[in-house]
């Protein structure tokens, strides 16, 4: 499709399911990842021009059927949107969806969304000066953002995948089984996550990459929070300990993103949700997030060598990295 052409189609959907005369200005390519290719840009809309995002499911680089497409959790374009749709009624600062696009569009699957201004890069959130103030709220948001994804009625979003910690587990076995990778510290850290695997009696949507770098922030904290396609149903746990994993600290000091400490984190969580904060299963989901994403960078790694790609090769050298880190949790260290 040709640029023009495309962006004439987008033109008729803006006016189609957003407004019109939906005519679009400096459009602009973000992203082309694995799994969906982004796009900025403005439009008139009504009497008034809008800001807005454009998210595409990328397309195969293969035609050939990917094994394990339904072994981790991953939800579609549509789901994605509604699911954003049911975060921002449930009080979460997720994008607002302003379109989800149909067949006739003929752009493929994916939706619209109003843009967001801030910062994502981890490194200058932990550590530039201008971010101070941020990240002097940011635990008390977290634990407030992640309450609100939890509470979301999972009645609201059925296609989530249900993935408990001993059913995540087996799911990452098999990866590597498919792979055939063998990495004697990559197996002991499935085995020790499989013995010691909790069980949960709450059983709520979880976003499953809550972390730096994910979160759009300003001067005064978090504005948005992106990035909802792994999302899930399962022990709502894990979102804390994710956000916790060495590797999504970028440095910072802090273990809570590089910005923030657990108990802070956890405070702000059990006030906004009622609840209470199991530390030691969340001190699983960290070291599990570790392991989980060294089995990550072993995928994009390979990825990368398939598709001749430097960026998904260079982090798949990185596996060790996040090992290292798990060892170190669990024997005492942060």
């Amino acid at each position: 499709m040709s640029n023009d052409d495309f962006t004439s189609r987008l033109n008729a959907a803006v006016a189609r399911h957003i407004g019109r005369p939906g005519v679009v200005h400096d459009l602009k390519r973000l992203t082309g990842g694995a799994n969906k290719t982004t796009w900025s840009f403005d439009a008139e809309v009504g009497n008034g021009r809008g800001e807005f995002i454009l998210q595409l499911s990328s397309a195969a680089t293969t035609e050939v059927p990917n094994p394990l497409a339904d072994i981790t959790p991953h939800i579609t374009a549509d789901e994605d949107a509604r699911l954003m749709i049911a975060a921002v009624n449930a009080g979460v600062p997720a994008p607002r969806v302003r379109a989800i696009l149909e067949t006739a569009d003929g752009l493929g699957p994916g939706y619209v969304t109003e843009r967001v201004a801030g910062e994502t890069i981890g490194t200058k959130l932990v550590k530039d000066d201008r971010f101070a103030k941020a990240r002097a709220v940011m635990p008390q948001q977290c634990g407030k953002i992640l309450a609100a994804i939890h509470r979301i009625d999972l009645a609201k979003v059925p296609f989530l995948k249900r993935q408990d910690a001993s059913e995540m587990i087996a799911a990452h076995y098999e990866i590597i089984d498919f792979l055939g990778f063998r990495l004697p510290a990559l197996e002991w850290g499935l085995k020790w996550a499989a013995e010691n695997a909790p069980k949960s009696d709450r059983h709520t949507v979880v976003h499953g990459d809550f972390r730096t770098g994910n979160f759009i922030v300003g001067d005064e904290g978090i504005r948005c929070l992106l990035d909802w396609e792994i999302a899930h149903s399962g022990d709502p746990m894990e979102d804390l300990g994710w956000v916790c994993v060495k590797t999504w600290r970028f440095s910072g000091p802090k273990p809570v993103g590089g910005f923030g400490t657990r108990e802070d984190l956890f405070a702000a969580y059990e006030k906004a949700s009622g609840g209470s904060v199991d530390p030691k299963r969340v001190r699983f989901w960290e070291a599990w997030g570790s392991v989980k994403w060294a089995i990550g960078c072993l995928r994009m790694g390979t990825r990368g060598i398939e598709e001749v790609g430097i960026e998904r090769c260079a982090i798949g050298r990185r596996i060790e990295e996040p090992l290292w880190d798990f060892y170190s949790l669990i024997d005492g260290k942060d």
